[in-house]
């Protein structure tokens, strides 16, 4: 199982991974443009647009995309994140040539009609309204706007009501030819493959309509930060729901930081599982919350770690309160040399077992590529994992945890102020 990788004069980029030992094989075509490269005239544009690409193309409609591939028993989707978007099928290894084919042709060929827009624009707000419903879910985006305030990562990858029903069909058709060119395209193909095959099979479907009669250089990501004003301590949106859900969160490393392993294996010390620290103080020992964990985020330039807790609302302030003296103690002191090899090894069999369909190889081939420039392999992962010590948690332990906190709040409060007093003390119980 090696990971092969082409580049054409387009700068078009092609990244295979054999596993001889599947039936099936999936590909996915990343996009480097997410919603971090939206301006405000045009936010959602990113997501919006991955909606409409399955409207329609030149050769086919949308009952014939969706169609072509559940035929066969295959699956076919995408998403869109704040710096990426993904269009991928998964099928039977010798379905791939018609799989290619198809998502190639929503990338090359996509008409965006004006009836199209108008119809899916309905969809979107469909789906920023199931997103309000959804308080664990909207949390998250709150999270964002509050630390990052309004800025490229501070606004959420669906847009906003407004932004999407004032977005015509001449923007997105705009922003559609403008930003999906070769160089910002990774085709990433993972199951029972040839990667020379592979190779003439993308480069055939991908010339359409002299999609790669270009010069190009593979584009990467700048690791630039992000320029943003003094952050709010507190967002709240106030919602009658019958749980408070919360996210606490800091600055934590960005992408290209030495220390994400590090950072990685401290959150899931911190919240990764019914045995991390977090989980362990707030649900087993108090039973205060029924889900509790945390992530760590990286972003070219920018990251936070975060820890979200949902809970009965007359007991929010003590679950806040829990979390600061478990983060000041670990800032403090560390965690134990248990906690950590628990969380290592968490975190490398978590990552092994992700790993067992051509679906998620293709994601971690597709997504290093697109981020990175170039693929990990997996056993370097394993190692950079493996060679985290104890010292090394400390130490961004005791740099990032300290940092200014950020509270994010869904949940039946009226105000922000007493959350602001319970992050402005200075003490810990």
């Amino acid at each position: 199982m090696s990971v092969k990788r082409f580049v054409h004069a387009s700068g078009l980029r092609i990244v295979t991974e054999e596993v001889p030992s599947v039936r099936s094989a999936a590909v996915g075509i990343w996009v480097n443009v997410g919603s971090r490269d939206e301006t405000p005239a045009v936010a959602g544009a990113s997501h919006f647009l991955e909606h409409l690409l399955f409207k329609g193309t030149k050769r086919r409609s949308a009952l014939e995309i969706s169609s072509s591939i559940e035929e066969v028993g295959g699956e076919m989707n995408a998403f869109t994140s704040k710096e990426y978007t993904c269009f991928y099928a998964r099928v039977i290894d010798t379905d791939l040539p018609m799989a290619i084919d198809v998502v190639s042709d929503l990338i090359t060929s996509s008409i965006v009609s004006a009836l199209d827009v108008d119809a899916e624009r309905k969809v979107v707000l469909e789906e920023i309204a199931m997103r309000d419903d959804d308080p664990s879910d909207l949390v998250h985006d709150l999270y964002a706007e509050t630390y990052y305030g309004d800025t490229q990562l501070g606004r959420p990858i669906l847009g906003t009501v407004e932004s999407i029903k004032s977005m015509s069909r001449n923007a997105v058709f705009n922003y559609y030819k403008k930003r999906y060119l070769p160089q910002d395209l990774v085709v990433a193909v993972a199951g029972n493959i040839k990667h020379k095959k592979v190779v003439e099979m993308v480069e055939r479907a991908l010339s359409a309509d002299g999609f790669l009669d270009v010069k190009g250089a593979p584009q990467i990501r700048g690791n630039e930060g992000i320029r943003k004003a003094k952050q709010t301590s507190v967002g709240l949106m106030t919602r009658k729901t019958e749980q408070a859900h919360m996210f606490y969160g800091m600055e934590g490393v960005a992408r290209h930081d030495d220390r994400r392993f590090a950072m990685g294996i401290l959150a899931s010390a911190l919240g990764g599982g019914m045995s991390s620290r977090l989980f362990q103080e707030i649900r087993e020992k108090r039973g205060l919350a029924y889900s509790v964990y945390a992530y760590a985020q990286q972003f070219a330039g920018s990251g936070q770690i975060g820890f979200y807790a949902g809970c009965n609302p007359t007991k929010a302030i003590e679950v806040i309160e829990i979390i600061r003296e478990v983060l000041h103690d670990v800032a403090e002191h560390g965690m134990t040399h248990e906690e950590i090899n628990r969380a290592k090894g968490a975190v490398r069999g978590s990552l092994v077992l992700s790993q067992e369909d051509s679906g998620s190889r293709m994601s971690r081939i597709g997504k290093n590529e697109i981020v990175y420039g170039h693929v990990m392999g997996f056993d370097e992962i394993l190692k950079e994992i493996s060679s985290v010590t104890h010292e090394d948690v400390r130490k961004v332990a005791s740099e990032f945890l300290t940092k200014t906190p950020t509270l994010a709040l869904v949940g039946p409060f009226k105000s922000e102020s007493t959350f602001e007093k319970v992050l402005a003390k200075g003490s810990y119980r």
